[in-house]
């Protein structure tokens, strides 16, 4: 695994041990950066579903000002803090022990909003129409801000919420689906 394009290309970074999560591959990563960036000026980014971080790294890397990097798992906080470290990415920067609910609840709290939020869960596991919902009812989306949502091709996404649209709707190999919305 590594930074594809940026301030950071080509670092490597580490993976979450054990079989817990699954990342998003290199090329995946690429294609889907290609259409959501490729690069930002500046911005928050919220990896909801961190496991290593890789992804909310990326948009780090590709520009974002601010990353919050949320998982409920230890082995995948403790990658997490690892990588933004070795990246020199500690002060730009929090991670939360956290589920996804909860998180989202804390953010708004806080006022916090971001202009690209990555939900990456493990696949089956998460009900996305109603996180979906949450992020919106809890106004923790920009306007223009950008959803993206990566899941088993067998995983139905909602077509229509409120105050978003589907931007764009991608297959990679025979397993992985994705979906970005567009606040």
């Amino acid at each position: 695994m590594r930074v594809i394009a940026g301030d950071l290309k080509g670092r490597q970074l580490k993976a979450v041990s054990g079989k817990s999560t699954r990342p998003t591959t290199d090329k995946v990563k690429e294609a889907v950066f290609q259409v959501m960036g490729p690069f930002f000026d500046g911005g928050n980014v919220l990896d909801l579903f961190a496991g290593s971080g890789s992804m909310g790294i990326e948009a780090l890397s590709r520009g974002m000002e601010y990353g919050i990097f949320v998982d409920k798992h230890p082995k995948a906080i403790h990658t997490i803090y690892e990588n933004l470290r070795t990246m020199n990415l500690d002060q730009c920067s929090e991670v939360f022990r956290a589920e996804a609910h909860r998180a989202l609840k804390a953010a708004a709290k806080r006022e916090l909003k971001f202009d690209l939020i990555l939900l990456d869960p493990p696949y089956g596991k998460v009900d996305y129409e109603e996180i979906l919902n949450d992020i919106i009812k809890l106004n923790l989306i920009q306007s223009g801000g950008t959803i993206y949502c990566e899941h088993d091709l067998s995983e139905e996404l909602p077509s229509k919420v409120e105050h978003l649209e589907v931007y764009k709707v991608e297959r990679y190999g025979g397993t992985i689906g994705i979906t970005i919305y567009k606040a």
